[in-house]
């Protein structure tokens, strides 16, 4: 007879929204994300922390989730894509500048392309960036669709557009109430 898997309880802010739950030591944070709470947002793509298509920002700084267990996040906050939009579903400025200059592509890489931006432009609000620092910032990002110069462009975009509105680059989740589901 097999033992059965240690588990462990964990809780996480993704979003804003608090999640506590029991989870196997052994969970990805990647699979946590997806298959726990359903934010299929973030997507596996090589599993080796390649292609940045699970990227997700923990306290706002960007991580490979296919690298990181679960029981890591405990007592973290973390953002996934489905947490760019406002509320009410608008697009953030980010999400708006990759749908304006098509740079999303298929789609598959693009969460992470979106949260890998949205750091960059936190950290460099420049509303003209150097193209040179926008390939340096999207380096750790494979788009499989060879999009680069949409995805360049709606970088360029996306700064023009968090300075016009004031809307910040990463969003700022006030914890909500209660606890997710």
């Amino acid at each position: 007879m097999e033992a059965a898997e240690p588990r462990r309880e964990i809780t996480v802010w993704v979003n804003g929204i608090r999640y506590r739950r029991q989870v196997p030591v052994r969970m990805l944070l990647a699979d946590f994300l997806r298959h726990e709470l359903e934010l299929t947002g973030t997507h596996v793509g090589c599993e080796h922390g390649v292609c940045g298509a699970c990227t997700v920002l923990w306290d706002g700084e960007p991580v490979r989730s296919c690298l990181l267990l679960a029981v890591q996040a405990d007592g973290a906050h973390l953002t996934t894509v489905e947490g760019l939009a406002s509320p009410g579903g608008r697009l953030h400025p980010v999400q708006e500048a990759f749908r304006e200059t098509h740079g999303l592509q298929c789609g598959f890489c693009t969460p992470g392309f979106l949260l890998t931006v949205a750091a960059f432009l936190r950290d460099h609000p420049d509303p003209d960036p150097d193209e040179a620092a926008i390939r340096e910032a999207l380096s750790g990002n494979l788009c499989r669709c060879t999009g680069y110069q949409h995805i360049v462009a709606a970088v360029k975009r996306a700064a023009r557009l968090l300075a016009e509105t004031g809307v910040p680059a990463v969003p700022r989740h006030q914890p909500a109430g209660g606890e997710g589901a």
